[in-house]
Order: C-alpha cells, then sequence, then structure tokens
C-alpha cells in the first residue's frame, strides 16, 4: 500500500469512528443504551450494539464526508444485510442473549456544522 492509500485508509478510519461515537450519542438521546460497539465476528462486525427495552438491537453505521457518492443508506444492501445476520447470531451465541433482536442503520453525513445524523429502525423489514 502506497503512502498516499495509508493516509486515505487512516482518514476513513478516524471519520469512521467519529460518525460511530456521533451515532452513539444520538441514540443515546433517543433512549437506546449502547453496551457494545466494533464487536467482530467471523463474517463481518457490528458497529453499535445496543438495547431499548427488552430489545437487543444491532446498529449499522455508515459515515460519508458528503452525497457525492451516494447517501450512507445506499451503503446497506443485501450482502450487508446477510453479514449483519450472521454477526448478530454469532454475538447472540456468545453473549447467550434469549431476547428478540432488531436491526437499525445510522447514517452520518459530514456537513459545515458538525454531522447530520439520521435513523432507520428495522431497515430490513
Amino acid at each position: 500500500m502506497g503512502a498516499v492509500s495509508r493516509l486515505r485508509a487512516g482518514r476513513q478510519l478516524e471519520l469512521g469512528r467519529a460518525g460511530e461515537r456521533a451515532a452513539a450519542d444520538f441514540l443515546r438521546a433517543r433512549g437506546y443504551e449502547v453496551i457494545g460497539a466494533g464487536f467482530l465476528a467471523r463474517r463481518g462486525e457490528l458497529d453499535l450494539v445496543c438495547r431499548r427495552g427488552r430489545d437487543l438491537v444491532v446498529v449499522e453505521v455508515k459515515t460519508r464526508s458528503g452525497d457525492a457518492f451516494g447517501t450512507p443508506f445506499e451503503a446497506v444492501g443485501a450482502r450487508k444485510r446477510r453479514a449483519l445476520m450472521s454477526a448478530a447470531a454469532e454475538y447472540r451465541a456468545l453473549a447467550e442473549w434469549r431476547g428478540p433482536i432488531r436491526f437499525a442503520a445510522v447514517g452520518v453525513t459530514v456537513r459545515e456544522r458538525g454531522f447530520q445524523v439520521d435513523l432507520i429502525e428495522d431497515p430490513f423489514a
């Protein structure tokens, strides 16, 4: 990997982490309890794991620096859905979770004055 590629990858990682922090703050303000972040499974990563009422909510966070290459939600397709469901099943087994699991997607877009954060609950329903 060249120096420019490493710089770009580093900036993207920083942006992604900032987006996940903004998403977690946004969710907490809406009554979600963030109980985990960055769970690495064999087939993917769970960005945020939350509780809301009796439900466990697996949250996919997509952060973009702008809309030039599409909205954050356009990156959550069938392939991502399969990966999330597989990772959630692994999390369920390891955490011995017996209750319901729901999914949510949070789109974070950089704007002049910070982040625009949008939530879609049950994006696969």
